[in-house]
């Protein structure tokens, strides 16, 4: 068993996205455009809206990527080019492979729209490897109460991707990715295994951990790059106040070129150029608005 240690600490930046709310921004930032497999990490919020406040994503592409969305709190209403809509609660999970081409909106419920509330959670891009850049969109959209979760002595783990105390996740990934959203009180202690060949990352959103038998310090707003091993172990800090909740992200780097132009993740500057005139034409397809949104 060989445990990673912390190369890196990264905090993130905030800024303005989609039309208007703030996020929490450790990948892409200055110095680390990625870390491959993942193109970016957003913490949306926590932020407490007041009525006519919130605002989210409208209408927008994607291509060659996926894009996982994870609610804490509140409710995102969305829809596609592809038909799906639908109503993320707390605790549920999106991962929708855009591939090809999808045209996406994430907007606030009505409800929080009108009267406010409270909006938290993440959206993480993971790139697809050029062969399946091109292939059919699809969705997984798990709710909570289907989200398996591992338990230890102080410490409790949701397992969105890959697997950790014994329970495996749900989603189907095309590629091997890891993500786990981790709650450990102070002085609890884990490790976990992670296959060598994964480039792994740790995300604090809330208290301080330890990362590392070297017991390197992660706190509020930070990410910490993890050097070679097969295993993290991750340590609550003794004496802390609330529980560290942090993201264990991991996956297999593609080692591709990478051209990117907003929502659009592809392997050349040409491919963005037609990933543009598709979408432009109308080659993506549009979102047929309903009247209510489940």
């Amino acid at each position: 068993m060989s445990i990673r240690e912390t190369d890196r600490i990264v905090t993130a930046h905030r800024q303005h996205e989609g039309a208007g709310f703030i996020v929490r921004r450790p990948v892409p930032t200055q110095g680390l455009p990625l870390v491959d497999p993942f193109l970016l990490l957003d913490e949306m919020g926590p932020i407490d809206y007041g009525p006519g406040e919130a605002v989210g994503a409208p209408d927008h592409p994607h291509r060659g990527c996926e894009t996982v969305t994870d609610i804490l709190d509140g409710e995102c209403e969305h829809e596609d080019s592809a038909g799906h809509r639908g109503t993320l609660r707390p605790g549920d999970v999106q991962w929708m492979t855009a591939a090809a081409g999808i045209v996406h909106s994430e907007m606030p419920s009505r409800k929080i729209q009108a009267d406010g509330g409270r909006v938290h959670g993440f959206q993480i891009w993971v790139n697809l490897p050029a062969r399946l850049k091109m292939t059919r969109p699809r969705y997984q959209e798990v709710a909570a109460a289907g989200i398996p979760i591992g338990e230890a002595p102080g410490a409790r783990v949701k397992v969105i991707a890959g697997e950790a105390l014994g329970v495996r996740a749900v989603i189907d990934t095309l590629t091997p990715i890891v993500y786990q959203d981790w709650t450990l009180d102070a002085g609890a202690d884990v490790t976990v295994a992670i296959p060598g060949d994964h480039q792994a990352l740790v995300y604090v959103f809330g208290g301080a951990l330890r990362v590392g038998d070297q017991g390197k310090p992660v706190g509020d707003g930070q990410l910490a790059l993890l050097g070679a091993g097969d295993t993290v172990r991750l340590r609550g800090v003794p004496g802390g106040e609330t529980p560290a909740r942090a993201l264990l992200l991991a996956g297999v780097p593609l080692r591709e070129p990478v051209a990117r132009y907003g929502p659009f993740v592809m392997n050349s500057e040409q491919e963005i150029i037609q990933a543009a005139r598709d979408f432009q034409s109308g080659r993506m397809g549009e979102i047929t608005r309903t009247a209510a949104v489940g």
